[in-house]
């Protein structure tokens, strides 16, 4: 095989070297046609330097089609849904500060409820005759009778 950079050297006896020539726009022979759904005719192109290339003729490389634009643009996609996640946030602070006043209604009416059965606890106490069963209690071994009326 050949190497790519290497001189011939003095024994490389038969060995043709070739050295790349630049080609200069000039007079270029047709390609022929493509044939459709068939085998395609071999073209040949004259060099300027004379020498004579054989080949198929090649149909120039047809670019991809742009992906076609989405109908909406992605900034405005994302500014939507950003605006849909401010709007959940918001909803769910609302439903937050709804719950937190919710819950400090049952507080207080629970106190209130504690206050009032034991308040009627406490005047259920003061008012219920504890073995003072109308009228009054005395000690007769300490009273002292004086005009029908005791005196301790």
């Amino acid at each position: 095989m050949n190497e790519p950079h290497r001189r011939p050297a003095a024994h490389d006896v038969g060995v043709e070297v070739h050295r790349p020539v630049p080609l200069v726009p000039g007079p270029t022979a047709p390609l022929a046609p493509v044939q459709q759904g068939g085998v395609p005719s071999v073209a040949s192109v004259v060099l300027p330097d004379g020498r004579v290339v054989t080949g198929y003729a090649v149909t120039a490389a047809q670019p991809e089609p742009v992906a076609a634009k989405p109908p909406v643009s992605r900034t405005a996609v994302n500014v939507a849904l950003g605006g849909l996640g401010f709007l959940a946030v918001c909803g769910g602070l609302f439903l937050l500060t709804a719950f937190i006043t919710a819950l400090t209604a049952l507080v207080t009416q629970l106190v209130i409820l504690a206050a009032v059965i034991f308040g009627g606890w406490v005047a259920v106490q003061v008012f219920s005759a504890r073995g003072h069963r109308g009228g009054t209690t005395v000690n007769i071994r300490k009273a002292t009778f004086k005009r029908n009326h005791f005196h301790g």
